[in-house]
């Protein structure tokens, strides 16, 4: 089957992978290029796989404030040299991932981070839930592990789908890129400030208010 050159050259772009790499992924999927970036992406974590083990204490530590201050993030994203740090490719990666932070709202890097005892409590409220709705006890458990996999999608930051491109997760895209840039690269740390968050705001009672006035009104 013929590929042509503007085909293979949307496929590099969107995927990062070699010429000759694209090439052989559409002939393989038959010139469908969805299944020749998800293809490219399947070898990619097999390329990846062997660099995630390397250490990776260069990087940067990213800042982006969303709106008019609203929200804002530090992010610590890191790679095995200053070289690849400095490049404009990494640079964009880390701004990536403080917008990610900052529009989704994880709380862990990734599941291992997630304390026991918060494991516990979902569990324990998910159950109560299944239980509550009548389903039966002994699909319970694989209902709770089910939703489990799910709240870890809303609160560790790998495994949210992309805000640029949902069909993949953050863990996905910083595969791409360590198959791209080859080096190992890693989300080390974030915090993530929104205004007011954490403050217990005064709740205006309107008739209460009006009432009080109309009394001193009327003394």
């Amino acid at each position: 089957m013929s590929i042509s050159a503007s085909l293979v050259k949307e496929l590099r772009e969107r995927t990062g992978a070699g010429m000759m790499d694209c090439k052989k992924a559409l002939a393989e999927k038959g010139g469908d290029l969805e299944q020749a970036a998800t293809y490219l992406r399947e070898k990619g974590l097999a390329a990846a796989a062997k660099k995630a083990g390397r250490i990776a204490a260069e990087g940067l530590i990213e800042s982006y404030i969303h709106g008019v201050g609203k929200i804002g993030v530090l992010v610590e994203v890191n790679c095995e040299t200053d070289f690849v740090a400095k490049t404009d490719e990494f640079r964009g990666l880390a701004r990536d991932i403080a917008m990610q932070i900052a529009a989704a709202k994880p709380d862990y890097v990734s599941r291992e981070e997630v304390p026991e005892e918060m494991l516990e409590k979902e569990r324990n409220i998910l159950r109560a839930q299944a239980l509550n709705e009548g389903k039966p006890e002994k699909i319970v458990d694989k209902m709770v592990a089910g939703r489990i996999e799910k709240y870890y999608k809303d609160v560790c930051l790998l495994e949210q789908p992309f805000i640029k491109d949902t069909n993949i997760t953050v863990q996905q895209l910083l595969t791409e890129k360590i198959a791209k840039i080859g080096e190992n690269i890693s989300v080390r740390r974030f915090t993530r400030y929104e205004l007011g968050e954490g403050i217990e705001k005064k709740q205006a009672d309107l008739a209460a208010e009006v009432e009080a006035i109309t009394r001193n009104v009327c003394k």
